[in-house]
């Protein structure tokens, strides 16, 4: 199943500390795991004004050739990276902006898919993969939740250099600094005695932060346990309540449960704060226990089929239900597993033991 490969392909991007090597863990991963014929990820340089390409893999491991960089809004790839704006194409050879379209037929290159990677709002690379057969559209689904985690590791392998810059001449450089940095509005307390932490579990909670500090955060403690690390932070009800669409703590709570942690976003008895906390093993690699009741027999029995690759109208004529009962159904699953599109759906449950 494909989620079950990607959760492989994060595991083993898991702890990395070098850019490069996350890239083109990544890119052979696509080649082996889901038979891309080429796969390359290409990093945005400091500047902002092109892309580096730092992994190459399948048909090419040159990664110092005519498109060793790309300038922000050139070809493809670089449209991708300025709009972030991901991309899915079964007929390569006919599309007006290739470049070497003789390649694309010399190699009968059918399928191109691109997505940006995307980290606290900011586009720090793109990858891109190339196959023999046509693309179905659900692989942009992969490639999101694979571009995802691997935008968490690549950001936190890029920020490690300046972490190391300062400890030097001997000094060390907590977290604890770090995410005070971020705070402009509200001092972070601290408890326990600080360690180092995987660079997944450093990113979030940076992250978190971040976010805590866009809602004018009045109080933020980070606490160091013996088996985990908890951040919890307040903020007013009424700044929160001023962001229309989505809750801006939803790809945060996504993450903390991949990592095996618990993250909690309620409201206090007077209506006047909202309360987030944040709980994470350090190793950052244990899975998250779900009770089978969270998901009822119809939840499970449905998304079971959809990993067999039946669309919604097969799932409702085996079921002998309506299709519109189908999509009922995992709306409610979506819902109960914080997931965003049924490939997360799925991967949760399957870490989770529910299907």
């Amino acid at each position: 199943m494909d989620l079950q490969r990607v959760h492989r392909i994060t595991q083993g991007i898991s702890g990395c500390l070098e850019p490069a090597l996350i890239a083109k863990r990544l890119t052979e991963a696509l080649i082996g795991d889901f038979n891309c014929a080429f796969a390359r990820i290409w990093l945005t340089e400091p500047d902002r004004q092109s892309l580096r390409l730092v992994a190459s893999s399948g048909l090419s491991e040159n990664i110092n050739g005519s498109f060793a960089w790309v300038p922000m809004g050139a070809y493809k790839v670089g449209k991708i990276a300025k709009n972030g704006i991901p991309f899915l194409s079964n007929q390569l050879a006919e599309e007006a902006w290739v470049k070497d379209r003789d390649w694309a037929i010399t190699n009968g290159i059918q399928g191109f898919a691109g997505y940006p990677l995307v980290s606290q709002k900011r586009i720090i690379g793109v990858l891109a993969a190339f196959s023999h057969e046509t693309f179905l559209p659900e692989f942009l689904e992969v490639l999101q939740v694979l571009c995802m985690a691997g935008a968490i590791a690549l950001d936190a392998a890029q920020r490690k250099p300046q972490a190391s810059n300062k400890g030097q001449t001997g000094e060390s450089y907590p977290l604890s600094d770090h995410l005070s940095s971020f705070l402009t509005t509200s001092q972070l307390s601290l408890i326990g005695t600080e360690r180092p932490l995987t660079p997944s579990l450093t990113y979030l909670l940076i992250k978190t932060v971040e976010i805590l500090n866009q809602f004018n955060c009045h109080y933020c403690r980070l606490t160091y346990g013996d088996t985990e690390i908890c951040l919890e932070g307040i903020i007013a009800a009424s700044t929160l309540t001023k962001k229309i669409g989505r809750s801006p703590f939803a790809d945060i709570e996504f993450f903390v449960q991949t990592l095996g942690g618990q993250c909690n976003v309620g409201i206090d008895s007077q209506e006047a704060a909202h309360q987030i906390s944040l709980t994470l093993p350090y190793g950052a690699t244990t899975q998250a226990h779900t009770s089978k009741d969270s998901l009822s027999q119809r939840e499970r029995q449905i998304l079971i089929l959809l990993t067999t690759g039946l669309r919604d109208r097969d799932i409702a004529q085996q079921l002998h239900i309506s299709e519109s009962t189908v999509k009922f159904h995992l709306n409610r699953t979506l819902s109960k597993l914080q997931a965003k599109n049924r490939y997360q759906a799925i991967y949760q449950a399957t870490k989770q033991g529910l299907i």
